[in-house]
């Protein structure tokens, strides 16, 4: 499980990275926004690319699931907290960073 606090602290560790507003979220951009978090802290949502998003549904199908909207057949990815390693979320954060402009 990893928790809502967590889940800052890896996005704010991949260089460049701010966290800014995104209408009622909590948003973490490079370039662009990769990331963002619900205000309930439960899910997120990380911007993969629609491979990437398939790869992580069938490696985690309990936590990774696409956005239920046209967003997520871009690769918009919702991710639960609660059913995700911290490892597993941390690469799936720096996949979302690294399609949104980040480089180390």
């Amino acid at each position: 499980m990893t928790t809502e606090e967590e889940f800052r602290e890896l996005a704010l560790s991949l260089h460049g990275t701010e966290e800014v507003a995104h209408f009622d979220r909590r948003a973490f951009k490079v370039r662009r926004i990769f990331a963002s978090l619900e205000p309930n802290g439960d899910t997120a949502n990380l911007y993969l690319t629609p491979p990437e998003q398939e790869q992580w549904c069938d490696i985690v199908p309990g936590a990774f699931a696409p956005v239920p909207n046209k967003w997520g057949s871009r690769g918009w990815t919702q991710v639960w907290l609660a059913h995700i390693k911290l490892d597993d979320l941390h690469a799936a954060l720096r996949a979302a960073w690294s399609n949104c402009g980040g480089a180390e």
